[in-house]
C-alpha cells in the first residue's frame, strides 16, 4: 500500500513549499540562485523545479536579452502569474492609489484619484473599488485575488488589548472583506511606502535606510539590520513630529513648530503665498522651484534646512546607508535636495558625512499601495523579523 503521509512524502512537501515560498518572496529566480538561498542539493532541487513545472505551479521564463557569452543562456524561474494576484490601497489623506501585482512580481497596473481631505470612510472604500474595477479585465482578474494590503494614515495599533475603536484599520478590513472575501492587511502608509522604496525602489537592496515622505503630513519609515522597524505600539517614523521651531506654528499632534508645521504641502503652499507667490496646487509651486523662481527656490531652501537638520538627527541616531526623500514636495528636485544635502552634510557625524547616500525616491504616489502588496506577499526579508502578524479584518 502506497502511505501518502509518510516522512519521505512530507520531507518532499517541505521542499517544494521552500522552493514556492521563495519564488513568492524574491521573484524570478535562477535555478542556482534558488539552490543557493534554500541549501538543496543540486539533484533534490532540479527534481522538485521539474514537478512544480510540469503542475504548472512554477512557470521558466525566456532568458533576458544580455550580451553573448559562452555556455546555454540561464532561464529564470517563477510562480505562474495566473495562480494568485494581490492588490495595494493606499488611503492617502486626500487621494486614494491603487495598485495590482501578480505572484510572479509583474505589476497589473495602478490607478489613483483625488479627493477632498473630509470624505467618509464609506465614500473612499467606494472610491478604491472604482479604481480596482477600472483595471478588472483582461490584466486584474479579481477571481485571482489572494489578498489586499491597505496603507492608512497614523499609527496602526496592534495591541490586542488596545481599546481603541476608532482606528481607520476597524473600518477598512470588515468593508473590504466583505466587498472581496479575501483577508485584508493593514498597516502604516508611510511605513508601507518605505517598505516599497526599500524593496523595488530608490534603495533596493539597502540593509539601513531611512526613508522620509513629504505629503499632507510628514512622516517616514526606518529599516534596521536589514529589516522593516514598526516601534512600540506602531509609532516608528513620526519623524513630522520632531520639533524644529520650539515657538512655531501649533501642530495636529498637540505641539508647536513640528517639521509638519514647515514641510508638509500646506506649509509650504503658505509660506510661498506670504512671500506674494501665486499658487492654486503644490504642483506649480515645485514647477516654480525647479525653473528657478526666487521665491519658490527661498521656499525650499528654508525646508531643505529643516529636513536636513532633522534627517542628520535621526541618522546620528540610526545610521543608515540611504535616505530616500519621496512625496509631493520631493517633486521641487535639486532646489529641494541640494539644501537638505547641506544641512545634513554639516550636521553629520565627520566619519559618517561620506558614507550616507541621499536618494530620491523612484515609486511616485503608488508607493505605499505597492508597499501593501510586499505586506501581502511578504516579498521581502525586510519583513522577516517585522513584529507581529499583518492586521487582518479578524482584528477588528
Amino acid at each position: 500500500m502506497r502511505q501518502h503521509g509518510g516522512p519521505l512524502s512530507r520531507l518532499r512537501r517541505g521542499h517544494e513549499e521552500l522552493v514556492l515560498d521563495l519564488l513568492r518572496k524574491h521573484g524570478r529566480l535562477t535555478r542556482a540562485e534558488l539552490g543557493a538561498s534554500s541549501g538543496l542539493s543540486r539533484t533534490t532541487l532540479y527534481d522538485i523545479v521539474a514537478a512544480l513545472v510540469a503542475n504548472g505551479a512554477v512557470v521558466a521564463s525566456a532568458p533576458e536579452a544580455e550580451p553573448r557569452r559562452r555556455g546555454r543562456p540561464v532561464e529564470r524561474l517563477a510562480l505562474n502569474p495566473l495562480s494568485g494576484q494581490a492588490i495595494g490601497i493606499d488611503f492617502a489623506r486626500r487621494a486614494v492609489h491603487v495598485a495590482a501585482v501578480n505572484v510572479a512580481h509583474e505589476v497589473v497596473g495602478t490607478a489613483s484619484e483625488p479627493h477632498g481631505p473630509d470624505l467618509a470612510w464609506t465614500e473612499r472604500i467606494g472610491l478604491a473599488e472604482r479604481l480596482i474595477d477600472t483595471m478588472a479585465g483582461d490584466s486584474l482578474r479579481l477571481e485571482a485575488l489572494s489578498a489586499i494590503g491597505v496603507g492608512v494614515v497614523g499609527p496602526v495599533e496592534r495591541d490586542p488589548a488596545a481599546d481603541d475603536a476608532d482606528q481607520p484599520g476597524d473600518v477598512v478590513s470588515p468593508l473590504l472583506r466583505e466587498r472581496f472575501k479575501v483577508p485584508v492587511l493593514v498597516d502604516n502608509n508611510t511605513r508601507l511606502a518605505a517598505l516599497a522604496e526599500s524593496t523595488w525602489g530608490a534603495a533596493a537592496g539597502g540593509q539601513d535606510v531611512l526613508y522620509l515622505r513629504l505629503s499632507h503630513g510628514v512622516g517616514g519609515g526606518l529599516v534596521v539590520g536589514g529589516a522593516l522597524h514598526r516601534g512600540a505600539y506602531g509609532l516608528s517614523g513620526e519623524f513630522g513630529h520632531i520639533t524644529v521651531e520650539p515657538d512655531g506654528r501649533p501642530c495636529v499632534c498637540g505641539g508647536a513648530g513640528c517639521l509638519e508645521t514647515v514641510a508638509s504641502v500646506g506649509a509650504v503652499l503658505d509660506a510661498y503665498r506670504s512671500a506674494g507667490g501665486r499658487a492654486e496646487g503644490i504642483d506649480t509651486v515645485t514647477a516654480a522651484a525647479r525653473a528657478g523662481d526666487p521665491g519658490a527656490v527661498a521656499v525650499f531652501e528654508a525646508v531643505g534646512g529643516h529636513l536636513g537638520t532633522v534627517l542628520a538627527a535621526v541618522s546620528n541616531a540610526v545610521g543608515p546607508g540611504v535616505i530616500v526623500v519621496g512625496g509631493e514636495l520631493a517633486a521641487a528636485g535639486e532646489a529641494l535636495i541640494r539644501p537638505v544635502e547641506r544641512a545634513l552634510t554639516a550636521r553629520l557625524m565627520p566619519i559618517s558625512r561620506h558614507r550616507v547616500d541621499l536618494r530620491a525616491a523612484t515609486l511616485g504616489e503608488v508607493g505605499a499601495a505597492l508597499g501593501g502588496i510586499a505586506l501581502v506577499l511578504h516579498e521581502s526579508p525586510l519583513l522577516s523579523r517585522y513584529p507581529g502578524r499583518p492586521r487582518t479584518e479578524e482584528d477588528a
